[in-house]
């Protein structure tokens, strides 16, 4: 099974019930989220990271909502989505990682498989921008060239991507983020302190 460079996507209820509701193809179940959810905020709280606003961009049905409402629950949660279709059905606010704004950062930064959907250009545009919507944190899933060759499970996963070597997104990253682990990224003016060997230079 090869992968598809992608040409016009809309992100339909047909996606959405492939990836998202469909048991058998879903990308993760609620265990899972909860797991990688209970990694994150624990590390995050270890850091001494407060945690009173959260950006989930490309947030798709949203479950990552619940997790920060069981970490956090006084935090306010943005769900962005570029989908119309996920807009409406779930009333998030609908934009692309590229060009949204927000008027003050963000402690945590949620983005989970979107990358992999931008051109190169605009792939480039949205990691430059993660930079200016986080004050701290930002969590990172992207199926890298890597993924795809080595990684991932080609049955469940969607192949209409743009694939980019990791060392392209590290390049790029490297600029403003430490990268801690377990797609945790700590923005290098964050107000934390992290041991030389905490993180990958």
């Amino acid at each position: 099974m090869t992968h598809q460079v992608p040409t016009s996507r809309h992100f339909d209820a047909a996606y959405y019930r492939k990836y998202y509701e469909n048991p058998r193809t879903r990308i993760t179940d609620d265990a899972g989220s909860a797991a990688l959810a209970d990694f994150i905020f624990s590390y995050l709280r270890y850091l001494e990271v407060p945690i009173s606003r959260v950006l989930d961009i490309g947030c798709g049905t949203g479950l990552w909502r619940e997790q920060v409402r069981r970490h956090h629950p006084a935090a306010q949660y943005v769900g962005v989505e570029k989908s119309a279709y996920a807009c409406r059905k779930y009333g998030w606010e609908q934009g692309s990682l590229a060009t949204y704004r927000s008027a003050e950062p963000h402690d945590l930064v949620i983005c989970s498989d979107v990358l992999q959907y931008l051109n190169q250009a605009e792939a480039g545009k949205a990691i430059r921008n993660l930079s200016k919507l986080t004050r701290a944190a930002v969590y990172l899933k992207v199926l890298t060239t890597e993924d795809w060759e080595n990684n991932c499970d080609r049955t469940v996963t969607d192949r209409q991507v743009y694939l980019r070597r990791a060392s392209w997104y590290r390049k790029r990253l490297h600029k403003d983020f430490l990268v801690c682990g377990g797609g945790l990224l700590l923005k290098k003016d964050a107000p934390a302190v992290l041991y030389e060997l905490e993180y990958l230079a």
